[in-house]
């Protein structure tokens, strides 16, 4: 049984992804700030830590250098509401092996822990994703389209992650709000046709076409 570390001072989200994590067969622990993360993470010999940024004591990049300046080389996914560009390229050239925004989705959150977790045992993933000239690097949390790199806020990312990873397929307004928004998002928003056009924009207008009544395409 994989054991977990989750570094999160909001209970409600500690307990929520606790519960979710054990219920899925994990061993789910959870600490509330930046000096027992790093106590836990160096002696509890824990497999994944899943890492806020925001804590109480000291910022979750300090208790991430710390980690990693004690060798402390298991994967770390950031989990966080900051979503901005140069926090997602700072936690990723710092050391994270993943980063995502609240609010989140469980069952995205599930699927990156499995991911880290094989992929810590050397099994093969993906680690970028394309569509003609556009690609889209998971590692750097960058998009280029043929040699021109691409600045994307961290929710334009991830709804660019999701048309690559359904080209052709139709996306319902409410399938790109689940995936991007997470558990608490808000049906009746119109967020989604509003970073639609923003990401139009940034890769070109032809790119993802309107299914009317349906939701979104992203073309082959």
């Amino acid at each position: 049984m994989s054991k977990i570390l989750i570094v999160e001072d909001e209970d409600r989200i500690a307990r929520f992804i606790e519960k979710g994590l054990s219920a899925n067969g994990f061993a789910a622990t959870v600490v509330g700030d930046g000096q027992s993360a790093l106590h836990y993470a160096i002696t509890g010999d824990f497999d994944l830590v899943v890492l806020d940024l925001r804590l109480p004591d000291q910022d979750g990049f300090v208790v991430l250098r710390r980690m990693r300046d004690q060798r402390v080389n298991i994967p770390v996914v950031i989990l966080t509401a900051r979503d901005t560009v140069h926090d997602t390229v700072a936690g990723l050239e710092g050391g994270a092996d993943d980063y995502m925004t609240k609010p989140f989705r469980f069952e995205e959150l599930l699927a990156r822990v499995r991911l880290r977790l094989r992929s810590s045992d050397g099994a093969a993933e993906t680690t970028a994703l394309s569509n003609g000239e556009l690609s889209l690097d998971l590692r750097s949390r960058r998009a280029r389209i043929a040699d021109t790199t691409v600045d994307l806020t961290a929710r334009e990312f991830a709804m660019l992650e999701l048309f690559l990873r359904h080209p052709g397929q139709v996306l319902s307004r409410e399938q790109i709000l689940s995936h991007v928004w997470g558990y608490d998002f808000d049906p009746g928003s119109n967020i989604v046709d509003v970073y639609v056009r923003a990401l139009r924009r940034k890769i070109g207008a032809e790119r993802i076409g309107t299914v009317r009544g349906m939701g979104y395409r992203l073309g082959k």
